[in-house]
């Protein structure tokens, strides 16, 4: 069985479309889920349900680490040139009947010091508050152990664990669905869409997704680096690309490390075979210009100016895990920027000011009061006073993906039975059976929503004579569409504006429809631009960006 896991753990096993009874089969493993030694077996071979973090585990290790990173900060070309010289002062500058040039060593080692202290203090206490931060927000998982439902950590979850998923749950690992109704999952994390997608028992759900509405059983095929979340997280921590900062520095470096090599050896030339100066008074003159030949205070200056930056930040709330990503940051002259959740709300909002109430008061009563997916939510936060207030609720048809629109039959208050019904458009068009000139105004106005950045809900009514909820009840009337949105956040078109007034060219990388994607930035000179949002693709894009400035 180890064999057929590592197979499993190279994924050269499909188990994301393979029926889901051969998943079990191939995971060696059943709907009563685990035992908690088969879970410690697995967990061996797959690893935690983490992403894989570069640090050392026993005490010993990481305090060695945290040396070889303090004199990391001590490995550069100026570095090297100020080492040379403390070295020379001691070693080199010694003779004549003089002592060494102990003052120039204690003074460019303290310099040096104060350099990598400074940079080391600051990126540890970054390092502590992310740690700290990610180890509030470690996620929890429901799972089948034993026999017995448990709340256990999600980093446990091994493939072939069964976990329950319900209303508000953030995915652990990637899963196939078991039996049971559809859920609503919100993938705006991975995917950027702000509407949250259908899954249907057999269907897989990817770990960082989150359950809007529904409940169901999983069984675990992927965790940590292998899921859909880890292989993208794992694209950018390969990524080895060279900041601008370290460039610069770098270049420095080499300029006066080779203006001084030459100067050296110009020096040594003249002093000694020409001049015939004394060994000491040559050094002294060596020493001279290896310390002056380099700028000494400049790696001290500039920890000390990115510590007071990182310091400015942290009061913003903004956590600089690597101080040299605040040059980067200033130095920057183009912005990749994700659409739903940073330049939006990722929260849909009902564009008033094209409907009348009505529309809206007959949409609110077709939506859920309670386990609310983020449509019904916008449009019954929308409608300001309770929508079901004078009426008496008899059914209630939620929504399914087969019909793609929900339902209520109530009574209202003179005793008159009624339904309301909001969906998907093609839908409620067919279902009001309008005629082919009402038809083709619906879809006009389809697309003119659709050209303004705006989706479109239908909404449509019938009356109910029989008085009995089994009843088809009279003819549907379309009572009109209504059009939704994800609304700017406040500070977006200024952030956008002054970026281009500084220079920065923005981009926006989204999987929305260019008309979609221009509506955050409406009123701007700036033209978004749009790709699919799979995580190598956009890799791709931003590397080629990169390469291209």
């Amino acid at each position: 069985m180890a064999d057929i896991l590592e197979e499993i753990k190279n994924e050269t096993v499909d188990l994301e479309r393979i029926p889901v009874e051969e998943v079990f089969e191939q995971l060696k493993c059943t709907r009563d889920g685990l035992t908690t030694e088969e879970g410690e077996k697995r967990l061996q071979i797959f690893g935690p349900n983490k992403l894989e973090e570069k640090e050392a585990n026993s005490l010993c290790s990481r305090a060695e680490s945290k040396l070889l990173k303090f004199l990391g900060f001590m490995w550069n070309p100026l570095s090297w040139v100020m080492e040379a010289a403390a070295i020379m002062a001691i070693v080199l500058a010694n003779g004549g009947g003089e002592d060494p040039d102990w003052q120039d060593f204690v003074g460019i080692v303290v310099l040096l010091f104060i350099n990598s202290t400074i940079s080391f203090i600051e990126e540890n206490n970054a390092g502590n508050a992310a740690a700290a931060l990610m180890a509030g927000l470690a996620p929890k998982a429901k799972v089948l152990r034993d026999g017995r439902w448990s709340e256990q950590e999600a980093e446990i979850l091994v493939p072939g664990d069964v976990i329950s998923i319900k209303l508000g749950d953030i995915i652990p690992a990637d899963a196939r669905l078991l039996e049971g109704d559809p859920l609503k999952i919100d993938q705006a994390a991975l995917t950027g869409e702000s509407l949250p997608v259908t899954r249907n028992p057999g269907d897989e759900v990817f770990s960082g997704s989150t359950c809007k509405q529904g409940e169901i059983e999983a069984v675990v095929i992927a965790t940590g680096v292998h899921t859909f979340f880890g292989k993208a997280a794992h694209l950018v921590d390969n990524t080895n690309h060279q900041g601008h900062f370290q460039k610069v520095l770098t270049a420095i470096g080499n300029f006066c490390i080779c203006s001084i090599a030459l100067g050296i050896i110009v020096e040594i030339v003249v002093m000694y075979p020409i001049q015939r100066r004394k060994y000491r008074d040559g050094i002294n003159n060596l020493l001279v210009l290896l310390i002056g030949g380099i700028p000494i205070a400049m790696p001290t200056v500039l920890s000390v100016t990115m510590a007071i930056g990182s310091h400015r930040l942290s009061k913003q709330g903004a956590i600089t895990k690597r101080m040299t990503a605040i040059e980067e940051m200033a130095g920057m002259d183009v912005l990749c920027s994700d659409k739903t959740g940073t330049l939006t709300l990722n929260k849909l909002t009902v564009d008033k000011s094209m409907m009348s109430d009505m529309v809206i008061l007959l949409a609110a009563r077709a939506s859920r009061v309670e386990n609310q997916d983020a449509i019904d939510a916008c449009i019954v936060e929308c409608w300001l006073t309770p929508a079901r207030s004078g009426i008496t609720e008899v059914h209630f048809l939620p929504f399914n993906p087969v019909e793609k629109r929900t339902a209520i039959t109530y009574i209202d208050s003179d005793g008159n039975w009624h339904r309301a019904s909001k969906g998907a458009p093609e839908q409620i068009i067919e279902l009001c059976n309008l005629k082919d000139h009402a038809k083709k105004k619906a879809h006009a106005i389809i697309d003119k929503f659709a050209d303004r950045g705006l989706r479109s809900l239908a909404v449509s009514q019938q009356t109910v004579p029989e008085k009995n909820k089994e009843s088809a009840g009279g003819p549907w009337q379309f009572v009109g569409l209504l059009p939704l949105f994800d609304p700017p956040r406040h500070d977006s078109a200024e952030t956008i504006r002054r970026a281009l007034n500084l220079g920065v060219n923005v981009k926006m990388i989204t999987g929305d429809q260019l008309a979609i994607a221009r509506r955050p930035v409406a009123g701007l000179a700036w033209e978004p631009t749009c790709t699919r949002l799979l995580p190598s693709l956009d890799r791709a894009r931003i590397i080629a960006l990169q390469t291209s400035h």
